[in-house]
């Protein structure tokens, strides 16, 4: 009878879950359906015109032979080719951009702009993931639980007299806001001036990277016209898997601080409404304690 009991809880639980999933995939789809078809119906068009007027302007070319203009380039794209610019274009394949490949293999980024043409490096590929990505899951989960025990080690705050809180709750929430402008703020502003983005290009790049969603319509190191240190790319990795990190510890970090800073106002604010002389902090009840959790 329990058992019966609690999955019939938890289906309880799951429909409800499904259909908000449901209907939250079918919003999306409606609203970019809205927002991106006209603008998709305009560039077709606007493809379509600039063609005919190729092959106005050039007599001597014939549909065929643009449309299969067009494939070739279409597949040099897919090969991860640049049709812009010529033989010289920096390699895909050299030591920094093959790490920067490796990385946005085991993150599973997975841009789409560049993938490896030979059955070797398929199946290289295939075996390099199935040892990466699990690398790099520990790796993160490994940050975040050594995070939660040296909390979980310390001393309890509320244990603590107010005076000695106040310090420590300005001090986290002065390196969790350095840390977040160093790692998820200043690196988009870097990436947009060098790839000749704007702002907001460079926030989108940078969200669309450590959230692994990896659209790859947005890529640093891939603009012929431009020189790109060489290790450039490679950079841009140690910041991907920095920034990744960075994000574990602010989930785990974010609600510790906003915990700490509403118990210290309402502390605050219980001493200012007290009449007569404040009472000594350490003189105030002690909340219940309850094991800390990140």
């Amino acid at each position: 009878m329990p058992r019966a009991g609690l999955c019939s809880c938890r289906g309880g639980r799951v429909l409800p879950l499904l259909l908000a999933y449901v209907c939250y995939l079918l919003l999306g789809a409606t609203v970019f359906r809205l927002l991106e078809r006209p603008a998709e119906a305009e560039s077709r068009d606007q493809f379509q015109v600039e063609k005919l007027r190729f092959l106005e302007n050039y007599t001597c070319l014939d549909r065929g032979a643009v449309e299969q203009f067009v494939q070739v380039i279409l597949e040099a794209w897919v090969k991860g080719v640049n049709p812009k610019g010529n033989s010289t274009n920096p390699s895909n394949w050299d030591f920094g951009s093959s790490f920067f490949f490796a990385g946005t293999v085991v993150t599973t980024i997975g841009y789409g702009n560049l993938a490896p043409s030979t059955e070797a490096g398929r199946v290289f590929c295939v075996f390099y993931a199935l040892v990466g990505i699990p690398l790099n899951v520990v790796f993160l989960n490994s940050l975040g639980t050594g995070l939660r025990a040296q909390l979980a080690a310390r001393e309890r705050w509320e244990e603590r007299p107010l005076r000695s809180q106040l310090p420590q709750v300005l001090g986290l929430g002065l390196g969790l806001t350095l840390g977040t402008l160093a790692t998820l703020v200043l690196p988009p502003v870097a990436f947009s001036h060098v790839e000749g983005w704007s702002l907001s290009e460079g926030f989108y790049f940078a969200f669309i990277t450590l959230s692994t969603i990896g659209f790859g319509d947005y890529v640093v190191g891939r603009d012929p016209s431009k020189y790109y240190v060489s290790v450039y790319r490679s950079l841009a990795v140690l910041w991907i898997l920095l920034g990744l990190a960075w994000l574990t510890l602010l989930l785990s970090l974010g609600p510790v601080l906003l915990r700490r800073c509403s118990r210290l106002w309402l502390l605050v604010r219980g001493l200012g409404l007290q009449e007569g002389p404040a009472p000594d902090p350490e003189g105030l009840p002690r909340p219940k304690k309850s094991p800390i959790s990140a």
